[in-house]
């Protein structure tokens, strides 16, 4: 990992940890999430054939188009609302949430909880 941040490090131990447990099927695919400084992105994802079934990010043209203000966890909040809209859409209902080594607090509850609104269940 060469001159990687120790913070990067013990996400990445986490991750591994946690993706080791969790794997999505075409009845229960995995929702994984990632946040960055500034963006969140979303992907629903068949494990079994390695396909993205559907995702949703604030960089999407929908996304930006709506302008969803306010604070960080807001936005969040309104990206899972969206991939939860076309996960249902697609006909999917189950998912099993991928926190990425993040933990389950701030951004990432909010973006759930988007997602369970929208009709998702995990």
């Amino acid at each position: 990992m060469g001159n990687t941040s120790p913070r990067l490090k013990s996400r990445l131990k986490r991750k591994k940890r946690i993706r080791k447990n969790i794997f999505g099927n075409q009845d229960r695919p995995r929702l994984s999430v990632f946040r960055s400084s500034k963006h969140i992105y979303a992907q629903i994802i068949d494990d079994t054939c390695s396909s993205t079934l559907v995702s949703a990010s604030t960089l999407d043209k929908e996304f930006r188009e709506n302008k969803a203000e306010g604070k960080k966890a807001e936005i969040a909040k309104a990206v899972g609302n969206l991939v939860g809209k076309r996960a249902l859409d697609k006909g999917i209902k189950k998912v099993v949430l991928d926190r990425n080594g993040f933990l389950y607090h701030g951004r990432i509850k909010a973006l759930s909880d988007g997602a369970r609104e929208a009709g998702l269940n995990f």
